[in-house]
């Protein structure tokens, strides 16, 4: 389990490192255009939490079909781990593009009534 673990710690840390700098970066370009960082939405920062707690349940229930399937088939661990949490990491993605599409969709319907 700890051959698993591992990587995907570092993973996860190299992806945090780049969402920080990304959005260090977002801001000092609104405050060199005259904008000030609080224009920056609120809803934002709850729809990020949205996307990535889907995609760590999604990441989980991978590992966990991962598992399932290397235990009961004859596929190997890793191209089981590794396809599974792929796979499971995706469709939690889509379903965030899906539910904001919608809540993007509502909106605009609210703003013409």
């Amino acid at each position: 389990m700890e051959e698993i673990l591992v990587p995907l710690g570092a993973f996860t840390m190299v992806v945090a490192i780049v969402y920080i700098l990304a959005r260090r970066k977002e801001r000092l370009t609104l405050i060199q255009h005259g904008a000030d960082a609080s224009t920056l939405k609120m809803d934002k920062a709850s729809n990020d939490s949205l996307k990535f707690g889907l995609l760590m349940v999604g990441i989980a229930l991978g590992i966990l079909l991962g598992n399932v399937i290397s235990e009961t088939t004859s596929i190997q661990e890793e191209v089981a781990y590794f396809s599974m949490t792929l796979i499971c990491g995706g469709i939690s993605l889509l379903i965030y593009y899906g539910m904001m599409k919608k809540h993007d969709k509502d909106n605009e319907l609210k703003q013409k009534d």
